[in-house]
């Protein structure tokens, strides 16, 4: 699974990595370093606009469907599993046409593999090796609260969708986010009736190549959301 991430590289640098259109200079402008993103914070990801093209917005993370009662359920639907994102009804309306990229510098996991099950678990941090942000996959929806007015704005949301572990992260945990390489980014951002075919969309939600990643222990301090500091990567 995936449930904590960093996002240190400013939307600028971010909208130029993924070749999306340079944002607002308003949407962003309380963005700062965050070291310790939770689930239900606003965050950056990349999608296609209705003229196709590449969009870096802030969306909510924690999946709102369409048809939801309220939007109380976003803290479950964090992340999506790849085997059965294509059934799940809180998932399978956004696929055809809602997939998103989500840029994260790295992401937090819990040590489970050769664990003490009832001792606390150890968190790792993971990186590209290549010093690159990750393209991770995700899904978004937009959501209005049915009983509210006609001027309450669209809430806009997203998930990460996740695969089995690779062997570099099978000895931390069973699951990892699905990553998408460069070459694969105009695949997944693709929607709509002329968009990629639902085989190879199931291609691309697989795990990373081995060498691609490299975990480190860090310290537990990344445990409280409250923490929220340059230390939270440092190595242990």
């Amino acid at each position: 699974m995936c449930g904590r991430f960093t996002s240190l590289t400013s939307p600028e640098a971010v909208a130029e990595v993924f070749g999306a259109e340079p944002p607002s200079p308003t949407l962003f402008d309380d963005f700062h370093p965050n070291y310790n993103v939770p689930p239900t914070s606003r965050i950056m990801a990349v999608a296609l606009d209705s003229k196709g093209t590449r969009r870096l917005g802030r969306f909510q993370w924690g999946l709102v469907p369409s048809w939801a009662k309220d939007a109380s359920g976003a803290a479950r639907l964090i992340n999506a599993r790849s085997e059965t994102v294509l059934e799940k009804p809180s998932f399978r309306s956004s696929v055809p046409t809602k997939r998103c990229i989500i840029p994260m510098d790295g992401f937090y996991e819990w040590r489970t593999v050769g664990v003490d099950p009832k001792g606390p678990k150890r968190p790792v941090y993971v990186t590209r090796r290549d010093g690159r942000p990750l393209a991770v996959a995700g899904l978004w929806a937009s959501w209005r609260d049915p009983s509210a007015g006609d001027g309450v704005p669209v809430l806009h949301s997203c998930c990460v969708i996740t695969t089995a572990a690779n062997a570099t992260m099978s000895p931390v945990h069973d699951r990892m986010p699905v990553i998408l390489e460069e070459s694969d980014w105009s695949d997944w951002l693709s929607v709509g009736p002329n968009g990629t075919p639902t085989d190879r969309l199931v291609e691309l939600m697989v795990p990373a190549d081995d060498s691609i990643l490299r975990p480190r222990d860090v310290g537990t301090a990344v445990n409280s959301v409250r923490n929220n500091d340059p230390s939270l990567v440092e190595s242990t």
